[in-house]
C-alpha cells in the first residue's frame, strides 16, 4: 500500500511541476514570438533579391525533457493505441523554441529574413525504448543587409 501511495503522490508531483513548467515555457514563447515577428521564416529555396545582401547560416537548438506524469500517460496510451497527445505539446514547444532561437540569432546579425528553412527532430532515449526527451534543430540561411 504505500508503494502506491509513493507512486500517486510522484505522479501528483510530477503532474504539478510539469505543468508549472510547461505553462511558463509557452508564456515565454509567446513573448518571444510577439518581439521576432518582423522576422518572416520561409521555406522557399531562392530569397528575394531586390536589393544586394549577405547570406549567413543561422540556427536555433533546443532539447527539452518530458516530465514524469507525461512519460506515465504515454505509457498508457502506447497499451490502448492512438496519438500520443502528451508528447505534442512537447513537440511543439521544442519547434517554436528552435525557431525563435534561429530568429533571435538572425537579429544578433542585422539578418531581416530567414529563407530555406529545415526542422531536424531527434528523440534522446532513456533506456527500455522510452523518450527521454527531444532535441529540435532549426536552420536556414539569413539575409543581412550589407554595411
Amino acid at each position: 500500500m504505500a508503494e502506491i501511495l509513493i507512486f500517486v503522490a510522484l505522479l501528483a508531483l510530477g503532474y504539478g511541476f510539469g505543468r508549472h513548467a510547461e505553462t511558463r515555457h509557452y508564456k515565454s514563447i509567446i513573448q518571444r514570438e510577439a518581439a521576432l515577428r518582423d522576422i518572416p521564416v520561409v521555406t522557399t529555396k531562392f530569397p528575394p533579391l531586390d536589393h544586394p545582401v549577405n547570406a549567413e547560416l543561422v540556427t536555433g537548438s533546443v532539447v527539452i525533457s518530458v516530465d514524469y506524469f507525461k512519460r506515465f500517460l504515454a505509457a498508457l496510451r502506447n497499451l490502448a493505441g492512438g496519438r500520443v497527445t502528451s508528447y505534442e505539446s512537447l513537440l511543439d514547444r521544442a519547434r517554436r523554441e528552435a525557431v525563435l532561437r534561429m530568429k533571435q540569432q538572425t537579429l544578433n546579425l542585422g539578418g531581416h529574413i530567414i529563407f530555406n528553412v529545415k526542422l531536424e527532430t531527434a528523440s534522446i532515449h532513456k533506456g527500455r525504448g522510452s523518450i527521454g526527451s527531444v532535441e529540435v534543430l532549426a536552420y536556414g540561411t539569413a539575409l543581412i543587409h550589407p554595411h
